[in-house]
């Protein structure tokens, strides 16, 4: 992966190795092995590259949050997404290591902004203390070097996450397989959440999306997709298709 890019940083804290790459007009945030943490457009740093991170911004689509919680921040990707997305919306950003908070700051153009508080934290302590019905979307994409975090496959996780969220809230998971629809998992979703919905990327990623409030689906040709498309270019409409109810 190394040989066709330029490493521009490494740092390494208690848990090992950060660095960034830059490619031709990308910059990558990796935790020293295959696996792309983050990956951005030099000259966007607003704008997803990766399909999964596009796929994530979906649930924009059915809500206008007024307050979302991003847990795993990596690079920035997907708070730079919602800070450009929607200028009223206040986002709230769970990072385990300070060293991965800086290198956003530095080198993938985090906002410095009023409506963007970090906490540096574990991402289960931080979600335990979020108040009631206080956040409109949690985006959970929580990875180390080479793996998904266990707490995010955990079922209390899910309802710690239920009961953080408005009653209008979207959960929306990042995870590194597909999970059973009808084990465990899905079945404490279902406890919590209206409506399931699963994509599947190119990458082999699932991102899973939980409502707690039932909505109407949305036809590929429908202009808020347009609309969407004119403020973050993502092809919304084509992701769109790729979006299967449980």
């Amino acid at each position: 992966m190394f040989n066709k890019g330029d490493i521009i940083h490494h740092t390494r804290d208690a848990l090992g190795s950060i660095l960034v790459i830059d490619y031709r007009k990308h910059r990558v945030l990796t935790f020293n092995s295959v696996f792309e943490q983050s990956k951005i457009d030099r000259r966007f740093p607003h704008l997803p590259v990766h399909e999964y991170n596009r796929a994530m911004m979906l649930p924009a689509a059915f809500a206008q949050p007024g307050h979302v919680t991003v847990l795993g921040l990596g690079g920035g990707v997907m708070v730079n997404a919602f800070h450009h997305l929607y200028p009223d919306c206040r986002i709230h950003a769970v990072e385990l290591r300070q060293a991965v908070l800086d290198v956003a700051l530095e080198f993938f153009g985090l906002p410095d902004s009023d409506r963007l508080a970090v906490t540096i934290a574990d991402a289960r302590n931080a979600l335990a203390a979020v108040p009631d019905a206080s956040t409109d979307m949690i985006l959970a994409d929580l990875y180390n070097a080479d793996r998904m975090s266990p707490a995010q496959a955990q079922r209390q996780f899910v309802d710690e996450c239920s009961r953080a969220l408005s009653d209008r809230g979207w959960l929306v998971l990042n995870y590194h397989r597909t999970p059973d629809p009808e084990g465990p998992y899905f079945r404490q979703l279902k406890k919590h959440f209206a409506v399931l919905m699963m994509f599947r990327s190119k990458s082999n990623n699932t991102v899973i999306y939980a409502s707690k409030h039932p909505f109407d689906a949305l036809h590929s040709k429908d202009p808020l997709l347009a609309e969407l498309e004119e403020r973050l270019p993502i092809d919304w409409r084509k992701l769109m298709t790729k979006v299967n109810r449980l």
